[in-house]
Order: C-alpha cells, then sequence, then structure tokens
C-alpha cells in the first residue's frame, strides 16, 4: 500500500481494492472515486442515517445510477414521483432531472453506491487473457 491509498485501500498491479465501511465513518460520503483511484467515472458511496432525507439536485452532464447496497429508501424526482428501492435496487437518472433520497427506516442506515459518467458505453470490451478459453466453469450467464 502507498502513502497515497486511503484508509483500508489495497492496491495492486492495476487495480485497488476496498470496503466501503473503510472509506470512512458514520453518516455521509465515502469518496470512491478518490480512494480507489477511479479516473473514468465518477464513484461515491452515502450512508443515510434512519429517516434522513437529502436535499434535491441535478447535474449539468452527468449521468447518475444509483444502486442501494442496504437498507431501505426511496428516490424521489421533480416530476414529483418516488420509487422504493430494497437492497439491489438501482435507478438510472439523466444529468438535468432533479433527485433527492429518503432513508425509509427509522433503525438502520440507508447505503448507497453512486456511478456518474458522461459520453456513453463504450460497448463490450472485454477479452480473455492469451491461453484462456472462458470465463470459469462454463463462464457467468450471458457471458
Amino acid at each position: 500500500m502507498s502513502d497515497s491509498d486511503g484508509p483500508g485501500v489495497v492496491e495492486g498491479d492495476g487495480y485497488a481494492v476496498a470496503n466501503i465501511d473503510d472509506l470512512g465513518d458514520g453518516p455521509g460520503f465515502r469518496k470512491v472515486r478518490k480512494e480507489l483511484g477511479v479516473t473514468a467515472f465518477g464513484a461515491n458511496a452515502i450512508v443515510l442515517p434512519p429517516s434522513y432525507e437529502t436535499g434535491r439536485h441535478f447535474h449539468d452532464t452527468q449521468e447518475e445510477l444509483y444502486f442501494l447496497h442496504s437498507g431501505s429508501a426511496a428516490i424521489e424526482f421533480g416530476d414529483g414521483s418516488s420509487h422504493e428501492l430494497s437492497p439491489g435496487g438501482a435507478a438510472r437518472v439523466d444529468a438535468t432531472t432533479v433527485r433527492g433520497l429518503r432513508n425509509l427506516s427509522d433503525s438502520e442506515d440507508a447505503v448507497f453506491l453512486i456511478i456518474g459518467g458522461k459520453d456513453g458505453y463504450v460497448g463490450r470490451d472485454g477479452r480473455l487473457p492469451e491461453g484462456e478459453s472462458r470465463l470459469g466453469p462454463g463462464g457467468p450467464p450471458g457471458a
């Protein structure tokens, strides 16, 4: 681990690994992008305490994907709609769409991983290393 690594971050040749819990304490943002050295897109986690509601916001150019890791939450949009998410739930939001988050639980945190990006999908560019003919035993579904 180098001096620039964040707490609990392990770096190797071409990768970095960490647990969201090691990137900060208490409620608020976990700077996933910064701590793991991500450069191609934005990535943060946010821990919402019980019954907490964020302020509303939008972006100029960055589309976002919200993935609920744990807890129970709602994502609310500028058109007045609200959608409940359980662990594993996800929502894609256009840059200029107003959005806010609300923790629906009065006893447990809601933890989101939020990915932001601009300029589109690069396509399926995964390849097998030289000498390998498949992705594990049978490969993952859809591979």
